[in-house]
């Protein structure tokens, strides 16, 4: 492929001359090691899903998606072998040469979905690139094993396992929201497509860097998704922009975060807030992530949700087919 070609002998020249090249440092208004708050942070939620009060955890969540548009959950009953296990294959897919890796790049168009995201450099348009390999893995009917890994032998049963507690995790996430809005449990779950969301999973892979205080791994975007959930390895790197700074968001070990996407807001008519967060890297360590993008199928149409607009309170977002949407925010069209 002519573009890994391209990116591997850039990749190759930074590390000879220890540094990395101009064209991949960012923007003074972009680089971390100007721009990230080292002064005390506040502490993006965790909540505890064993809380045997489970109203309780249900306004936790919708004032914790108000405020942040980020959290964090615990004792969210995915198991912790599972998680693991996920991770392991997409490790261990990530240590395979790179023409096997190849092999499941997807085509001009296709989602983005395994990343080795040092490979096209660092401090691109999205920050990084790398090899998109689509992985949907929900609902059945959108799955397509052509398209996954048949190495590690093991990735199948990994992702069909790690979907199968994500599913109703994220079930009970969009009922809380509902909730939190005053409207019946179903609200937001039957905007969002019910039992046909899609679930895409990506493996983010960044490769350590010599200057992480000038590039991003991830330049700072919202998801266009309605729910994003992530696993991310020990090493941090996610950051969250609010009240005007950047901070990073430390490690809680087995938690898995939760991003509100652009599609919750719009339903909400932003009364819940997407989050805006950005991805750093690290000097000596290489950072993998696994985040699970819930879409809307591309024919639905979204918009703010009847109940939360009137003739007094007019809906302050349009109303549009997701795949719209998504070709919009993809090419930088003004919604």
């Amino acid at each position: 492929m002519e573009v890994v070609e391209r990116v591997q002998a850039i990749t190759s020249l930074s590390l000879a001359i220890d540094d990395i090249l101009p064209e991949f440092v960012g923007s003074e208004h972009e680089q971390p090691g100007v721009t990230t708050y080292r002064g005390p942070a506040p502490e993006i939620p965790v909540i505890d899903l064993r809380d045997d009060d489970e109203g309780r955890a249900a306004r936790a969540i919708a004032d914790a998606t108000r405020e942040w548009g980020i959290f964090r959950l615990v004792n969210h009953a995915v198991p912790v072998g599972v998680v693991r296990e996920l991770q392991r294959v997409g490790a261990e897919f990530f240590e395979l040469p790179q023409e096997a890796k190849e092999r499941y790049a997807g085509g001009a168009g296709e989602p983005r979905g395994l990343r080795d995201e040092a490979a096209e450099g660092f401090g691109g348009e999205e920050g990084v690139g790398g090899l998109p390999v689509p992985q949907n893995i929900w609902p059945p009917q959108r799955v397509d094993h052509r398209m996954w890994p048949k190495n590690p032998a093991d990735d199948r049963k990994a992702n069909e396992e790690y979907v199968k507690h994500l599913v109703g995790l994220v079930d009970k996430m969009l009922r809380s929201l509902s909730k939190g809005l005053g409207l019946e449990e179903p609200a937001l779950r039957d905007a969002v497509g019910g039992g046909d969301l899609e679930f895409l999973l990506k493996i983010n892979y960044y490769s350590p860097c010599r200057r992480p205080d000038l590039a991003l791994g991830v330049v700072a975007h919202t998801d266009m998704s309605a729910i994003t959930t992530l696993v991310p390895n020990h090493v941090p790197g996610l950051q969250v922009f609010k009240d005007g700074h950047w901070f990073d968001a430390k490690h809680v070990p087995d938690a898995i975060i939760v991003h509100i996407g652009d599609q919750i807001e719009i339903l909400s008519d932003g009364e819940y807030k997407g989050v805006l967060h950005r991805t750093t890297v690290n000097k000596e360590k290489a950072r993998m992530s696994w985040p699970v993008f819930c879409s809307p199928p591309g024919e639905t149409v979204v918009g703010p949700l009847p109940q939360l607009v009137s003739d007094d309170a007019p809906a302050k977002y349009k109303t549009k087919k997701y795949k719209d949407y998504a070709y919009c925010k993809l090419n930088k069209i003004p919604q």
